[in-house]
């Protein structure tokens, strides 16, 4: 059975499925029984627009309920649903495009202006009530390698991909729902991720769903203590957020007790130790690191029960083979029930990333195989000269980066953030540079320290270390 016949459609119709709310604050209620027969009249619609099965369906909507009808109209008629984050510009949209070769595209009103300036001429689709107003379609049933989800990558280390995934990768998310998303039965859970990304894709609502939880909706840009005001006013009981996401609220927001939140989870890229304890000391909860990748979906996280390792991503999930090869984190696809890349389940993933495995069988990330430091001989994993200067009270935001060095051929250059009241200078240069030493092994203290403004992100985020490193340094020597 289909996640949407499966789930949706045979969900209790009275049941709670969303909460939802607008950048109006505007709030609404949505039960199972509303969500099935608004994503079936959408699904009826966009057959009626000429998409059928297999088509690609693009998705610019923000965090509403619309998007999810959208999600589930496509899988509803075995379409597949390429979901775009409304931060793209038209050249993005238009890259997109040219890529996956969309059948239609379901846009919010307010980015109409968006989808034109892309050149789109195929069908548009406004979610309001014209498009309801069609008569309902039941959902299919597809195989699990029958295409259902297009994500592109975040674009860290080149142009954004697509990564396509089966029906498959809809109910294989009930591993990761139950083992590190941690969402049961009468849950309130919120993924914060923006419409358009992978972790949204899987656990914005699909994950709640499959434990039998109810989704928040959030339409509207991160604000720190807006997050938190809305945590406590809706009784949230499950949050999934980025670490960047974690880091601002530790930082500047007044961090507090949050009595209904059991758990907490983070993912996107490594959460550092130092946040983790000032979430547990602030607001009672720990903070469980996971990780995953576009291509595969979670592999990873920090199981529910033991304490919290800080620092570490968890185990491998339950079910999932993974070992280290030469320092790399590799994948057998074939005990992953959310992996459907074409051509790549009959061998090894190479997962591209650096990870460290200790006695106990926990993960932890040093780096992508192209971003550590191999200095004088020696191996420096970026993570771990963050995470020591993100200990540092002056220190908001820092990504440490490879600079060129004579001698060593290598030396660490960290690129920092200053908070608010800190003023860069060759003081504080030596004072963190110091720091790093008593933090950690002194040899991978920032022989270069750089100051700036904000560091280069994706969209969704996540440091762009190519084009740090690609940077040349405003100091003048190295220490």
């Amino acid at each position: 059975m289909s996640f949407v016949g499966g789930v949706v459609d045979a969900a209790e119709p009275s049941r709670l499925a969303l909460v939802a709310v607008g950048r109006d604050d505007e709030r609404r209620e949505l039960s199972f029984g509303e969500v099935a027969d608004r994503s079936a009249r959408l699904a009826g619609t966009l057959a009626a627009r000429g998409v059928g099965t297999g088509d690609v369906v693009m998705t610019v909507i923000g965090n509403r309920p619309e998007w999810a009808y959208a999600m589930l109209a496509c899988w509803r008629i075995g379409a597949v649903a390429q979901p775009c984050t409304e931060q793209l510009r038209p050249a993005d949209l238009r890259a997109r495009m040219d890529s996956v070769d969309p059948r239609a595209v379901v846009a919010d009103a307010r980015d109409l202006e968006l989808v034109e300036a892309s050149g789109f001429r195929g069908p548009v689709v406004v979610p309001d009530d014209d498009a309801f107003a069609a008569g309902p379609l039941p959902a299919g049933d597809f195989g699990e390698r029958h295409p259902a989800l297009i994500v592109f990558t975040s674009g860290t280390a080149g142009e954004p991909k697509p990564v396509r995934h089966g029906h498959g990768y809809l109910s294989g998310q009930s591993v990761q729902a139950e083992h590190w998303y941690g969402a049961s039965p009468g849950d309130l859970c919120w993924c914060t991720a923006a419409s358009g990304w992978s972790l949204s894709a899987r656990n914005a609502f699909v994950a709640a769903w499959l434990r039998g939880a109810a989704a928040l909706l959030h339409d509207r840009r991160f604000d720190p203590e807006e997050r938190l005001e809305l945590l406590e006013r809706e009784r949230v009981n499950v949050l999934c957020m980025s670490p960047t996401e974690y880091r601002a609220i530790a930082k500047g927001a007044g961090l507090r007790r949050l009595p209904a939140l059991r758990h907490a989870c983070a993912a996107g890229e490594p959460l550092n130790p130092e946040v983790v304890r000032v979430w547990e000391d602030g607001a009672g909860v720990q903070v469980h690191d996971g990780y995953g990748q576009t291509e595969t979906g979670h592999l990873s996280g920090m199981p529910i029960g033991p304490p919290v390792r800080p620092g570490s991503m968890g185990r491998p999930l339950p079910g999932f083979r993974a070992w280290i090869d030469e320092g790399e984190l590799v994948v057998d696809p074939t005990t992953v029930p959310t992996f459907f890349l074409d051509g790549a389940r009959d061998r090894p993933w190479r997962t591209g990333d650096r990870v460290r495995e200790d006695e106990d069988g926990y993960l932890w990330f040093e780096g992508r195989t192209d971003d550590v430091i191999i200095s004088a001989g020696y191996r420096i994993g970026p993570f771990e000269v963050e995470s020591a200067l993100l200990s540092h009270p002056a220190v908001a935001e820092a990504a440490a980066v490879a600079a060129p060095d004579d001698v060593r051929g290598q030396v660490v250059r960290a690129v920092v953030v200053l908070r608010d009241g800190h003023v860069p200078g060759a003081t504080l240069t030596a004072e963190l540079q110091e720091h790093v030493k008593a933090e950690t092994a002194p040899y991978k203290y920032p022989r270069i320290v750089d100051f700036a403004a904000e560091l280069p992100k994706t969209p969704s985020g996540k440091i762009k270390r190519a084009e740090l490193r690609a940077q040349p340094s405003a100091s003048s020597d190295a220490r």
